[in-house]
């Protein structure tokens, strides 16, 4: 809009001075035609050429402006993904720069990456060392080369990247690069010097924001047993619960304890029974899938969130945990036998619902005579029992 009220303004200065100039031919004896078209064309052509340089400023004012406003909201959230975003939008808005990478490898196995316009394997960053005298560079210039066959089968490729450190309180965090498809002679030393001073804003708010992710994870996990605690489950239970009714997935439900806790405690000693509980939870943690949630959510207590399953994982997932607590002694409370309640989800659950019936299936599984699991299928049943049942000392069947 401001461009075309320029343009506007502009055209009609030209014609109050084409006018102008048209009077003064006029009364200029001895004008001919061509002198007056040379007016007009020398006119036309530096009205159009201030309009170009018009325009071309507000653009630059306006990217400058984007720009600012970008570098400001980085350090407006602490949401690591969200400023990683914000990072690469920043980079990927430079002029010539046709995808963006940022990559944190200080503290974190294996190192965070974020890209967009390319993918992970196109560029190494985190493999470039610093010069063999120790320095730091402010930014690195990298060259790709590709031999004819590889990329007439790719097509368009990164012909050129910049990489610049990233780092928050003289402590080395990562790396950001700029790519583009031109080559070098695309990404000019202005995009550099943008780059770095880039890194230099995101540095500390990348750091920020992971140092609260870690603070978070910390407080998502029960100190005694490692895994993640009560709070952590009852949100990661909503939430799974509503993915599944929302993709229409399975999802399975495991609520168990260590049978006789009580009576252990009160024979060796509360100290010695939180060792034995921590050992039970490591042999946990040992057994479940990496999609699986392993929870610790009261006392000996513990639960397992089970995603894409259904009853029949959820009970073979129990079989396993039974023997890896059961098979050999834990600790100086000898050999423990699990309880356990199983269930899956139905279509009117909520997570309250989901939870309680996994929740008083494992108490009937306890007065069947403990060391048993009780599952409750998504089609409930009159009188629903004990299924299946094991005797305490063996591994569920």
């Amino acid at each position: 809009m401001t461009i075309v009220l320029i343009a506007c303004i502009a055209a009609l200065a030209a014609t109050a001075v084409l006018a102008v100039a048209v009077l003064f031919v006029r009364r200029s004896q001895g004008a001919g035609e061509e002198r007056l078209a040379g007016v007009v064309a020398e006119v036309n052509e530096r009205m159009e050429s201030m309009v170009r340089d018009l325009s071309e400023a507000l653009e630059r004012a306006q990217e400058e402006n984007r720009r600012t406003r970008v570098l400001g909201e980085l350090g407006g959230s602490i949401d690591l993904d969200e400023v990683l975003n914000r990072t690469l939008e920043a980079t990927g808005a430079l002029p010539g720069v046709d995808a963006a990478l940022v990559t944190i490898d200080a503290g974190a196995t294996p190192p965070l990456v974020a890209a967009v316009g390319v993918t992970l394997h196109e560029s190494a960053p985190s493999s470039i060392g610093a010069p063999p005298d120790g320095s730091t560079p402010r930014s690195i210039s990298i060259s790709y080369a590709y031999d004819e066959d590889q990329e007439a089968a790719r097509g368009p490729v990164i012909r050129g990247g910049l990489v610049v450190p990233l780092a928050s309180e003289g402590e080395h965090l990562g790396y950001i690069a700029a790519y583009s498809h031109a080559g070098l002679e695309q990404l000019q030393p202005v995009e550099a010097h943008e780059l770095e001073e880039l890194a230099l804003r995101a540095g500390p708010a990348i750091e920020n924001a992971r140092r609260f992710r870690e603070a978070r994870q910390l407080a998502d996990l029960d100190a005694l047993t490692g895994l993640h605690n009560q709070r952590y489950f009852h949100e990661m239970l909503a939430r799974e619960v509503a993915r599944a009714h929302r993709y229409s997935r399975n999802l399975a439900l495991i609520v168990l304890d260590l049978d006789d806790f009580k009576a252990i405690n009160d024979r060796i000693g509360h100290l010695a029974g939180d060792s034995v509980l921590a050992e039970a939870a490591e042999r946990v943690r040992d057994v479940v899938r990496s999609a699986d949630v392993a929870c610790r959510i009261g006392g000996d207590e513990f639960a397992v969130i089970l995603p894409e399953s259904g009853l029949n994982d959820a009970d073979q997932l129990y079989k396993r945990l039974q023997a890896a607590v059961s098979l050999r002694p834990v600790g100086q409370a000898g050999r423990l036998h699990l309880s356990a309640g199983v269930t899956e989800l139905r279509p009117d659950d909520d997570a309250i619902s989901f939870f309680q019936r996994a929740d008083e299936a494992l108490y009937r599984a306890k007065d069947a005579g403990k060391g048993t699991v009780v599952a409750v299928a998504a089609v409930p049943e009159t009188e629903p029992g004990p299924w299946p049942r094991t005797a305490p000392g063996q591994a569920g069947s």
